[in-house]
């Protein structure tokens, strides 16, 4: 029996327990139908979110189209142990090695990772080949070490196709353990950039949200400066995680959806989950994550309806898992065991119903090939050793192919994507390039792009001691 099949039928098991005894019910307000493709979807979180994005996109993999993870680690980073009933094992490895480094050699997690699509726990990782990843590190994250964050770019790089550029990886910015922010009315009196503690939402001037989605889906319309006219809107997580009530997986009541006029009118439009970190859940810090984080403003003024689920603090007590700090589940606090990274993993099942509940459109039919040269190519982020690209998608293109030159140098082809992002990485600090971008469909080629200059930034100097990093010296 694999494990898939092991946790579904335990989770039966329980959950009719459950309902004999307590007469429990999917109740309240249900998340609204929206038109959007499930396969448009995507997904992003901070530190616990951040690791909890990776399980979900790992597992969701031919869903999730794209994945952002700042202070997050490797899928299956925790590792677990079936044996290990109390828990304690999974959660040293979680606040040991997956925290302060360093993390697990990667190639138990590849084996695993492989081991869990064969017996169809979690989707063939063949999909990971096309997904698009944004990771990010500051430098003054005293909480998560930087090799972790090495380690999940080194896991997604291993899944990817070879010679692929999808992922880019920010780690020349002097944040805290955060939510990089960049200033916009609401935020006065959150932390200053080098800080980590709560509620873990830092004043970079760096637009971390507006960084990932734009990585994921191209370039995207200027954000929404002023009112937003969508609306948050709250919706009874129960109805996600029945028959079990939210609290037996370490969820509250309520989540949070935002949805912009034009996707509450009906347009095709795409969903993005983002999940808070520890002490970061509504009961913890109210809506200043759901708020703040940036995902609302650009959400708007692009078609994304944004899904914020929610957990809450566990006293172990009873059906209710111990998590003082409101952590979701990536270090087995819930299973104790391997299933809580893959689709029988209860928060992860109870997301992807939300996802479910919300993408109700199909997928947009294929449109005309244009010929057309890529527009808007634009630099959309840089870091000492590394610079993103994004551009507005052609019509009808199968892919792209990305050419740089250096100095007054000839263009030379870097590589391909299927989708309208890419990273180019290993390059110099302080280093000044030439980019246009080419759309293909099959054998037939765009003209090129309008040429852009893009640039990396400064490398950081060497800190013993995050937290007390300068964070000028490697400001973009």
């Amino acid at each position: 029996m694999n494990r898939a099949l092991r946790s579904l039928l335990s989770y039966l098991a329980v959950g009719l327990l459950l309902i004999g005894a307590a007469g429990i019910e999917a109740k309240g307000q249900a998340l609204p139908h929206i038109n959007a493709d499930p396969a448009q979807s995507s997904i992003s979180g901070i530190s616990s979110g951040a690791f909890m994005s990776v399980q979900f996109a790992v597992a969701w993999s031919s869903t999730i189209t794209g994945v952002g993870v700042i202070a997050g680690g490797p899928y299956y980073c925790a590792e677990g142990n079936p044996i290990d009933f109390t828990g304690v094992g999974a959660m040293l490895e979680a606040v040991g090695p997956c925290m302060k480094g360093p993390p697990p050699p990667l190639q138990a997690l590849y084996d695993e990772t492989a081991s869990f699509a064969n017996t169809g726990d979690i989707d063939d990782p063949v999909h990971l080949r096309d997904t698009k990843v944004y990771l990010f590190h500051g430098f003054n994250d005293a909480v998560v070490a930087g090799s972790v964050s090495d380690a999940a770019a080194a896991f997604f790089a291993h899944f990817a196709a070879p010679g692929a550029h999808n992922l880019f990886y920010q780690n020349s910015l002097g944040a805290g353990h955060s939510q990089p922010i960049t200033d916009h009315p609401g935020t006065a009196g959150l932390n200053s950039c080098p800080t980590n503690v709560s509620p873990f939402m830092n004043q970079c001037g760096y637009d971390a949200a507006g960084v990932i989605l734009q990585h994921i889906y191209g370039v995207l319309n200027p954000r929404q400066t002023g009112k937003l006219p969508g609306k948050m809107l709250t919706f009874d997580q129960d109805k996600y995680t029945a028959p079990f009530t939210p609290d037996t997986f370490s969820m509250g009541k309520k989540g949070f959806v935002y949805v912009p006029q034009a996707c509450a009118a009906g347009a095709a439009c795409r969903v993005h989950i983002a999940l808070h970190g520890c002490l970061q859940d509504y009961s913890d810090i109210g809506r200043r994550y759901i708020d703040y984080a940036g995902y609302n403003e650009w959400a708007d003024t692009n078609n994304v309806v944004v899904l914020y689920p929610q957990t809450i603090k566990g006293t172990g007590i009873g059906t209710e898992p111990l998590n003082p700090q409101a952590c979701w589940d990536w270090f087995a606090y819930i299973h104790q065991n391997a299933d809580y990274v893959t689709k029988g993993g209860r928060q992860i099942h109870a997301i992807k119903a939300m996802l479910d509940a919300l993408a109700q459109g199909k997928p947009s039919p294929p449109t005309a090939w244009a010929a057309a040269a890529p527009q808007g190519l634009t630099e959309i982020d840089a870091a000492a050793t590394a610079i993103d690209l994004a551009w507005r998608p052609t019509p009808g293109a199968t892919g792209y192919r990305v050419e740089r030159a250096s100095g007054s140098g000839d263009f030379a082809p870097l590589g391909t994507v299927t989708g309208p992002t890419f990273g180019d990485s290993g390059l110099p600090p302080a280093s000044t390039y030439h980019y246009h971008v080419v759309a293909l469909h099959g054998t037939d080629e765009s003209q090129p792009s309008a040429e852009i200059t893009a640039a990396t930034i400064a490398a950081p100097p060497p800190c013993a001691e995050p937290g007390n990093c300068p964070v000028a010296a490697a400001q973009p």
